[in-house]
């Protein structure tokens, strides 16, 4: 899945130099690793392991391309865990 680029205004690339980025979640990798884009200049950033954000490179996007896959399989193997268990029963 390819995404478009799109091509950053100056209105907006002044308007961050000015009064700073505005970052929205663009894509949630797992739980407490994200990817965000600014609103206005279309800038990309991605956390890092040490939580902090940093550049959205094309090594940080297939290192949270591989994440979120593995983050998937683990989640679909722990929900078919939880589907296998058996119901306790109470007796009196």
């Amino acid at each position: 899945m390819n995404k478009v680029q799109h091509k950053p205004s100056r209105k907006g690339k002044l308007f961050c130099s000015i009064f700073g980025h505005k970052f929205s979640v663009s894509k949630q990798i797992t739980h407490h690793v994200y990817e965000y884009q600014c609103s206005h200049c279309k800038k990309e950033m991605t956390t890092n392991s040490n939580g902090a954000l940093t550049e959205l490179t094309p090594k940080y996007r297939e290192i949270n391309t591989v994440l979120q896959q593995i983050h998937q399989s683990k989640q679909t193997r722990y929900a078919n865990q939880e589907l296998k268990k058996p119901l306790l029963k109470m007796t009196s």
